[in-house]
């Protein structure tokens, strides 16, 4: 099963790439309506725009800012209906979105107004997006699509080389901290870049399932997440010496962050499973915060999958990605919208 990253029960139905060819009207972009339920929809990823705004997208175009921690969320005009699937800031103030039909979307004011600088209704799903500075950037998706700008993101033309010929569906991106450009995707794909997108390498993997998520760990390596709950890390991709996190879980993982001195990873069935520095993984228990606080009516809801009833109501779930505050909580978006949690100790 070809599985990019587009998740959860819901998503795979009405999210999968491919389809019958585009329309006429279906070809030109329509904006996304104003919902007054927005942030109980379907979101996908969530980032930070600077130190105080977060920035969710998801179905329908939707756009979403809170500069509270995410206690309160507010929805902006979004020039396309299309399925968002990930967004990306340089600084606070300039970031992209990218999603269904081939969609690049631009901000310059921090995420209040944005404009199309890419559509194809018949184009490929792109599904992550990375700027290496305020000219050069990549877009990457499904069936080996790779776009490239060398404008700030006003224009994009697709590249040709190993990963676009193989056709395989490329999920993510990483800048390691060693510079090197590492990308993830179907059948244990792991590509590496020393030349920031230049040229790209094949790496032998350990696993044969797609790979959803990715992020830098120490100074050369990765920390990467898949279907049924496989994930790696790796103190030098160089070496192709790929360890496997014990995570417990055969719950897939779509969102990957840095928590502490460690990461947390999230993902079907309201899963978020922490991993240590030393390499051992535990789920997280989570507390439902409503603003910011527990609900008033009790103690607010403890999900875990060991949970039994408490984890019941909640286990059609998907979280999509997720962010940490500094505070420690957790901020996850999915087929359930955007959530804010307290993890118990």
């Amino acid at each position: 099963m070809r599985v990019p990253r587009l998740f959860a029960h819901a998503l795979l139905l009405a999210c999968s790439v491919g389809g019958p060819a585009a329309t006429a009207a279906e070809a030109t972009p329509m904006p996304a309506e104003i919902a007054p339920r927005a942030e109980q929809s379907l979101l996908t990823a969530i980032t930070r725009a600077g130190a105080q705004r977060l920035v969710a997208v998801g179905a329908r175009g939707h756009i979403l800012l809170s500069d509270d921690d995410g206690a309160h969320w507010r929805q902006v005009a979004s020039p396309v209906n299309s399925l968002l699937t990930q967004v990306a800031f340089l600084d606070a103030q300039t970031g992209w979105a990218v999603g269904h039909d081939a969609a690049v979307l631009k901000t310059t004011d921090g995420g209040e107004t944005w404009a199309i600088r890419h559509f194809d209704a018949a184009g490929e799903a792109l599904l992550d997006v990375m700027f290496l500075d305020s000219r050069r950037g990549l877009a990457l998706g499904a069936y080996g699509t790779l776009l490239t700008s060398a404008d700030g993101g006003e224009t994009w033309a697709a590249a040709e080389n190993v990963l676009t010929e193989e056709g395989m569906h490329l999920n993510a991106i990483a800048r390691l901290d060693d510079g090197r450009l590492l990308i993830v995707g179907e059948a244990g794909l792991i590509a590496t870049s020393p030349d920031e997108g230049q040229t790209w390498e094949r790496g032998e993997f350990p696993y044969e399932g797609s790979l959803f998520a990715v992020r830098p760990y120490g100074e050369r390596g990765a920390i990467v997440g898949g279907l049924r709950g496989n994930s790696f890390r790796c103190a030098d991709v160089a070496t192709g010496a790929w360890e496997r996190i014990e995570t417990g879980s055969e719950q897939s993982v779509f969102g990957i962050a840095e928590r502490g001195d460690g990461y947390a990873l999230a993902g079907f069935n309201a899963s978020v499973i922490g991993v240590a520095a030393d390499g051992t993984a535990r789920e997280l228990q989570l507390q439902a915060l409503e603003n910011g606080e527990a609900p008033a009516g009790g103690p607010g809801l403890v999900t875990s999958m060991a949970d039994g009833a408490a984890a019941m109501s909640i286990e059609a779930t998907a979280f999509a990605d997720l962010l940490v505050l500094g505070s420690g909580e957790l901020i996850t978006v999915g087929d359930a919208g955007v959530r804010r949690w307290a993890v118990k100790p």
